[in-house]
């Protein structure tokens, strides 16, 4: 596999799983202009999860669909951060302004490559992502002092710095005011994947080859 396939697939399996786990707040949000911020988050999330694979398809001549939903959960390249099941709010958000935090330093790297395709990709992205960045550092400022919210931050920081490759994590640091330590990596992937993976493929295995 090229590398352009397998960084394709990292940042695609990453929307993709976060834009479900964001998902998971409809309904239940603290207030409903938050059920329907998260909402609009995950399907902008999912979105850019098809584009990307709409492009490593061509790479590794399958479809978008197949590397979204016929690979087992092994096979996904997705940061640890994004696999964790619905947390209290206080730790969504942390992962939510960690998260946006280093898309936003991976995407302006991709939108300097040479590989035009990739760049203006990543160009559309990022301008898509502007409102995911607002609301993160809204809720961020809202919350920094608290408790529960600091704690958070402190427990999934070594998640984070594995959302970016090891060049890409000393500016992280410093853009979030934090010293990096041992990041939990790429590679390993907890139960909790697996359930999501089950529920999230569970239509496209109930009738194998069926054309949706």
């Amino acid at each position: 596999m090229s590398r352009r396939a397998e960084q394709l697939l990292e940042i695609a399996d990453d929307e993709l799983i976060l834009g479900w786990r964001d998902s998971e707040w409809t309904g239940i949000a603290p207030t409903l202009e938050e059920d329907v911020a998260f909402s609009s988050i995950a399907q902008n999330e999912i979105g850019h999860a098809r584009a990307l694979y709409e492009l490593a398809s061509r790479d590794l001549g399958t479809t978008a669909d197949a590397l979204a939903f016929d690979r087992s959960p092994e096979e996904y390249r997705s940061a640890p951060l994004v696999e964790l099941r619905r947390l209290d709010w206080a730790r969504t958000i942390a992962r939510h302004w960690l998260y946006e935090t280093a898309d936003e330093l991976r995407l302006s790297e991709l939108k300097s490559s040479d590989d035009a395709e990739l760049a203006g990709l990543a160009a559309k992205m990022d301008r898509e992502e502007v409102y995911h960045r607002m609301h993160a550092q809204m809720w961020a400022d809202r919350l920094r002092g608290d408790e529960r919210f600091e704690a958070a931050l402190d427990e999934l920081w070594p998640y984070a710095l594995g959302v970016l490759a090891p060049e890409q994590r000393p500016a992280f640091a410093d853009r979030v005011g934090r010293e990096q330590v041992d990041a939990v990596e790429r590679g390993e992937h907890s139960d909790e994947l697996r359930e999501l993976w089950n529920e999230m493929t569970m239509v496209r295995r109930s009738i194998p080859g069926a054309t949706w």
